[in-house]
């Protein structure tokens, strides 16, 4: 049995659970982390001394990072999702890489705003400093899906899970947005999936 430590309100969270999903995989997810708690315990501290979510465990073997979580279960279940021809893991490992780098620095700080921040405590000027920075990567995400369907080709991968993750985060946001037709052609593929219930489908919180 897989067993995931983590809220569904994390945005690290959704990407393994989205994993599954489209994997077909049956995982046991525990609510950790805000107001569940749990994350500071000394046991959970013992198994992922970051104290953050998710944590993966499969059978005896621990897994933390989201990212390489996403790989494992991909790798693990033998699906075309993990690219056995090495540049085309590796295409799909660098785009794994920017979202986490690139996408997700930029875009968390107007989340925090929105979403985790009292409507009289927020700051405009964080807001607009998040929007300036991630629209850019936004539009880069949509001109190279201009040139191929999916991340990392022709084939959806495991790229294509944190960026769909981050796209419902920032879509779900209570501002406007430019069109980038590309990618929302792109995350409509991803809408139309099953496997997108009960992550793509959440309002943020």
């Amino acid at each position: 049995m897989l067993r995931l430590w983590g809220r569904i309100s994390s945005i690290n969270v959704r990407k393994v659970v989205l994993c599954a999903q489209v994997l077909g995989l049956e995982v046991e997810r525990i609510d950790a982390g805000l107001s569940f708690g749990i994350v500071n315990t000394p046991d959970y501290r013992t198994r992922n001394p970051n104290g953050l979510v998710p944590l993966l465990e499969d059978g005896d073997f621990i897994l933390w990072e989201s990212n390489v979580i996403v790989r494992y279960l991909c790798a693990r279940a033998g699906s075309p999702l993990y690219p056995q021809d090495l540049q085309q893991r590796f295409n799909a490992e660098r785009w794994m890489d920017w979202q986490q780098t690139e996408l997700n620095p930029a875009g968390s700080p107007a989340f925090k705003q929105w979403i985790r921040t009292p409507a009289e405590q927020r700051c405009p000027q964080v807001i607009a400093a998040s929007v300036a920075a991630t629209e850019p990567l936004f539009a880069q995400l949509d001109e190279h899906l201009s040139k191929q369907a999916f991340m990392a080709g022709d084939a959806l991968t495991m790229a294509d899970i944190p960026i769909a993750c981050e796209v419902h985060r920032w879509w779900g946001l209570p501002q406007p947005r430019p069109a980038w037709p590309n990618l929302e052609r792109w995350y409509a593929q991803w809408l139309s999936l099953p496997a997108s219930r009960g992550v793509l489908n959440l309002p943020l919180s």
